[in-house]
């Protein structure tokens, strides 16, 4: 039988698992390949404004768990007020905590659509192959939590997202850095080691609850400090922010409306 469109061997697929996810990252191909059959891991494209899934539906579970490859940010959409509480970016998953698979039955929430921002390549693993591995490998089993710790701390810096703009833009970068340093993603190696992100300015709006004018103003502050190297203007398709400077950052992070001397607003 012919394979489906998307599907590749499953030499491939965990050559590019082991390679580029933090979750499979340095796992032996056999202990992956044992017992899978090779038409069961699938490479998919997620195209931008479609919708992947709902997650948290009542007694609905996940079939597979996303690996994200190339491409992003993957982000899940909170509502009434559409507001993003988690970004997946190349080297992490999305979907866990919608497997039945470890702390999935008991970390759930209110239904919230989950979506590719951007074009994105994504593997889909069953839930067979994250149930055995979880089951037969303590390092496996470690990443998995890990990756449910995650989705709280980068919520919980989203808690930290006060009214005052620079303090909630820095909030969302700190919540950001945090995520890829755990995951082991970035910082860039160099003589000075920064942080990279994929991060449009409506994704900042909508995470941090702020207009794009207020964000536009905070981005050209945060620059103008040092804190950041950005090519954001009202006319600007670059979307990369450079964080240069992520230990000042916590300073805006922790913030009060006295203390950011270039921020105009009182």
């Amino acid at each position: 039988m012919a394979r489906q469109k998307g599907q590749v061997s499953a030499t491939d697929a965990v050559e590019t698992l082991t390679t580029k996810s933090f979750l499979f990252l340095g796992m032996e191909g056999k202990d992956l390949l044992n017992g899978v059959d090779p038409d069961v891991l699938v490479m998919e494209k997620l195209y931008s404004n479609r919708p992947v899934y709902t997650a948290f539906r009542p007694q609905t579970w996940l079939e597979h768990l996303y690996v994200v490859v190339e491409g992003g940010p993957v982000i899940m959409r909170s509502t009434p007020l559409d507001r993003v509480i988690a970004m997946t970016y190349p080297g992490a998953c999305f979907g866990m905590r919608n497997l039945p698979v470890g702390f999935g039955p008991v970390v759930r929430a209110f239904p919230s659509l989950v979506e590719a921002y951007k074009t994105t390549d994504v593997i889909k693993v069953p839930i067979a192959v994250v149930q055995s591995l979880y089951d037969q490998h303590e390092s496996f089993r470690d990443r998995y939590s890990l990756l449910f710790e995650l989705r709280e701390k980068f919520q919980y810096h989203l808690l930290n997202c006060s009214t005052y703009p620079p303090q909630a833009v820095a909030a969302l970068l700190r919540a950001l850095i945090y995520q890829e340093r755990s995951l082991g993603s970035q910082p860039s190696r160099g003589s000075t080691p920064s942080y990279c992100f994929d991060l449009p300015i409506d994704l900042i709006a909508r995470a941090c609850q702020l207009n794009h004018r207020t964000v536009e103003q905070v981005l050209k502050g945060l620059t103008k400090a040092g804190y950041i190297k950005s090519s954001k203007t009202a006319e600007a398709a670059n979307d990369q922010v450079q964080v240069v400077d992520p230990e000042g950052l916590k300073e805006v992070y922790g913030a009060t409306r006295d203390k950011v001397s270039w921020w105009p607003l009182k």
